[in-house]
């Protein structure tokens, strides 16, 4: 098998230092002190790769779109250009893509978020070669990634015939002003499989009781910290609390008083209390199912880590997924959080689902 794979290297960047995602602010990421996150996740899911298809052939983008980690991961890849400039484009993902095709590629393997699935699909327009993610954009709208690095892999591996899925993306300077209107982008050829995720799908019903029951236990629970996360049902919450959140950030509240609005996980981290005292609210994506890893990386695994969770969602939203998931970028904790939970769905009602 022949595959093309595309690094984006920063996208996911803005995610923990509450940018809500890097387009035209990757120095503002940097001087906040944000990380690298896709080159991990590129090597999670290329390990994964080697160990299931060793033998496979793999053309790349020179270093840092792909070259580096396919070579670490045990390939002897061709490499068919190089980035222009010191910061990568979208014009690199989209001329790594038109070069894949034009080598004859079974699949392109892509990491980053909706944006770059937007390049890989727009340059592959009018040909049946598919496309594949691996998630890691603070946005993940689209219905082309895979759940997981490793089940990208293994999607690419095993996959016998595709199907075709939307890309969509959304304005990020709107999505800072909590303005969200998704907008399909193309639609493009994807391997098949159940490791798939949905598109972002938004979730019907009336949040109100459910809203009104959770504020009255946590008003009635004082001196514990809550990281209300993202999304339209916490906001509801934090409503009933009496204040007006950060419709896409996570805000921390503490015995009646905002803490930190659209917090950073390093101004999460630094206002929790004590052990056993924090507790995270958030909801499902609607479609996805995702609680932590889409739309919320300000709830890194450290923050989790130094909390409990309650998971609330309208029984409509519920009705869109039929199981929960974890995307955290530690595997570890993706473990540990699997099982059965309580989600509350009304002011006293809650409903069993499960997170795989």
């Amino acid at each position: 098998m022949r595959i093309g794979f595309v690094l984006n290297p920063i996208a996911g960047m803005g995610g923990r230092v509450g940018l809500k995602g890097t387009d035209n602010k990757v120095a503002e990421a940097r001087a906040r002190g944000a990380e690298p996150r896709a080159p991990k996740r590129a090597e999670r899911a290329l390990a994964e790769l080697h160990d299931r298809l060793p033998d496979a052939e793999l053309l790349t983008w020179g270093t840092p779109m792909g070259e580096q980690q396919v070579r670490e991961a045990g390939y002897d890849p061709d490499v068919l250009g190089e980035p222009e400039g010191e910061e990568t484009s979208s014009a690199d993902t989209a001329a790594a893509a038109a070069a894949f095709l034009e080598a004859t590629v079974d699949l392109v393997l892509f990491v980053g978020g909706d944006g770059t699935a937007a390049d890989v699909a727009e340059a592959l327009e009018g040909t049946e070669v598919p496309m594949l993610g691996i998630p890691a954009g603070v946005k993940v709208f689209s219905s082309v990634f895979a759940v997981s690095p490793e089940e990208a892999a293994h999607a690419a591996a095993t996959f016998e015939r595709t199907e075709r899925r939307e890309v969509m993306d959304i304005n990020e300077d709107e999505y800072r002003e909590g303005e969200v209107h998704p907008e399909l982008r193309a639609v493009a050829h994807v391997p098949v499989g159940e490791s798939l995720q949905s598109s972002k799908q938004l979730g019907g019903g009336t949040v109100e009781a459910l809203a009104e029951g959770m504020a009255q236990d946590i008003l009635a629970d004082p001196g514990k910290t809550y990281v209300l996360a993202p999304g339209s049902t916490v906001g509801a919450v934090k409503v009933e609390l009496g204040f007006e959140g950060s419709p896409i950030g996570v805000d921390v509240w503490r015995d009646g008083e905002v803490v930190v609005k659209d917090a950073t996980e390093e101004q999460i981290l630094a206002a929790l209390g004590a052990a056993g005292e924090n507790v995270i609210v958030v909801s499902p994506i609607g479609g996805q199912g995702f609680v932590f890893g889409r739309g919320n990386p300000q709830l890194s695994p450290a923050v989790i880590q130094r909390c409990s969770v309650q998971i609330v969602a309208s029984r409509s939203k519920l009705d869109s997924v039929s199981v929960l998931r974890a995307d955290t970028d530690d595997t570890e904790l993706d473990k540990d959080l699997q099982g059965w939970w309580r989600v509350r769905v009304g002011k006293f009602e809650t409903r069993m689902m499960k997170l795989v």
